[in-house]
């Protein structure tokens, strides 16, 4: 029984292989960050603070409460995001930025020399690239469209989410979407995320406190798809630039793809809202992205009197961590790089628990080990290893919900309770 608390503090190893799958794909840098994590929040900092109840915040609220210590997990974790998030996105803003400027003052350098350096190869590619290029008039017209369309269903859909809201953001992605993408080319960095987090405090903060909830989390899912999709689909053209695919048939290839999506995705999720607990910070579906927006929505409308007490100083407080150790990261010699943990990383498990860093770090133990037993082999099968647990995982999941659904339950449960 006295490892019982390290058990409730979720230090343990719950068998899940697509964490672990996660692990062997992602790097060390990446599972210690997390393991960083997670020793720090959920061995240090929330037992400390939960001493503080009735103190910090009222000791009859349940611990999921916003005003409970599930709200210092929330926010603090949202700093760390936040920081490590502003940080990149200042950063690459200038990254591209200089690289505009230094491409403006390339204009007395001779179309000849240029061509004289292009192979074969690339003139064929360029060729094939250009002679089904897509028109411009295709491109206005479809976006118009597809805007229309959007201001006409979104606030049908979602009545806190004014027309206006949306014709606000579908003229803001286009800019927002050729940043992204050019930045994302310089630095292979999407920066959606970071755009969809600025336009959900926007919205939030423009729909006020009886509607800012829901139209900040639409509005941001609006602006951080578009921006999304702008970086992607510059991706699918540069892949289909080196294997001379006409961008027509990407092109048409994204159409088809994204009226899937439409189906599926919703089909998808109705499922898994029906067959689980999704959302429940003691579940196996936590959900934790999910519950950060919403708080960051909240954040938005209510401003800092949504925190608990003590909550903002120790948000700041994680904040500057967050930029403090980017800003170690950036300016430290190349050798002690990778000694420095990442904030992004650091914040997932705050929320979902330590179990999901013991999972990654597992992952990194099954790469070390067997790069010991077999270098070669480890590097040849590694990648194909760690995806079939990714996918034997996910795809048991199917199965698992229909069965669910019916109403069957596994033979054998385990579960840890205190001891009297």
């Amino acid at each position: 029984m006295e490892l019982l608390p390290v058990v409730l503090h979720r230090f343990f190893f719950d068998f899940s292989l697509t964490y672990v799958g996660a692990g062997m794909i992602c790097s060390h840098l990446v599972n210690l960050s997390t393991l960083f994590g997670a020793v720090l929040s959920w061995g240090i900092m929330w037992p400390l603070i939960s001493k503080q109840k009735g103190i910090w915040y009222p000791a009859n609220v349940p611990e999921s409460s916003m005003t409970s210590l599930f709200g210092y997990k929330s926010f603090m974790c949202v700093a760390l995001i936040m920081g490590d998030g502003l940080y990149h996105f200042i950063k690459l803003t200038g990254i591209t930025a200089k690289s505009l400027h230094a491409q403006s003052n390339r204009k007395h350098v001779k179309r000849a020399a240029n061509e004289d350096t292009v192979s074969f190869h690339d003139l064929q590619r360029n060729e094939v690239f250009t002679r089904e290029y897509i028109p411009n008039w295709l491109a206005y017209a479809g976006y118009a469209s597809l805007s229309i369309i959007a201001i006409i269903v979104i606030p049908i859909m979602f009545r806190q989410a004014k027309w206006y809201y949306v014709v606000v953001a579908y003229v803001l992605a286009p800019v927002l979407g050729f940043s992204n993408a050019y930045g994302t080319g310089l630095t292979d960095m999407s920066m959606s995320y970071n755009y969809g987090k600025i336009a959900l405090f926007i919205f939030a903060a423009w729909g006020g406190k009886d509607d800012g909830v829901i139209a900040g989390l639409v509005g941001c899912a609006i602006v951080k798809q578009l921006v999304q999709v702008s970086a992607d689909l510059m991706h699918d053209y540069k892949t289909g630039h080196l294997t001379l695919t006409s961008p027509r048939s990407l092109l048409v290839g994204q159409a088809i793809g994204t009226v899937m999506g439409c189906i599926v995705a919703p089909s998808t999720f109705l499922l898994f809202y029906k067959a689980f607990d999704i959302g429940n910070p003691d579940g196996y579906w936590k959900a934790p992205y999910a519950l950060i927006y919403r708080n960051m929505a909240i954040l938005g409308v209510e401003g800092f009197s949504a925190l608990p007490k003590r909550c903002l100083e120790l948000s700041v407080a994680c904040f500057a961590f967050s930029v403090l150790v980017n800003l170690v990261r950036d300016f430290s010699p190349q050798k002690y790089r990778n000694y420095v943990p990442l904030p992004m990383a650091m914040a997932v498990p705050f929320l979902v628990g330590a179990n999901f860093a013991i999972d990654m770090c597992v992952g990194s133990l099954v790469v070390l080990a067997w790069h010991k037993m077999s270098r070669k082999e480890a590097t040849l099968l590694m990648p194909a290893v760690a995806s079939g647990f990714i996918c034997g995982d996910g795809i048991w999941m199917f199965p698992s919900s229909l069965l669910s659904l019916a109403k069957v339950n596994p033979p054998i449960c385990m579960k840890f309770t205190p001891g009297s």
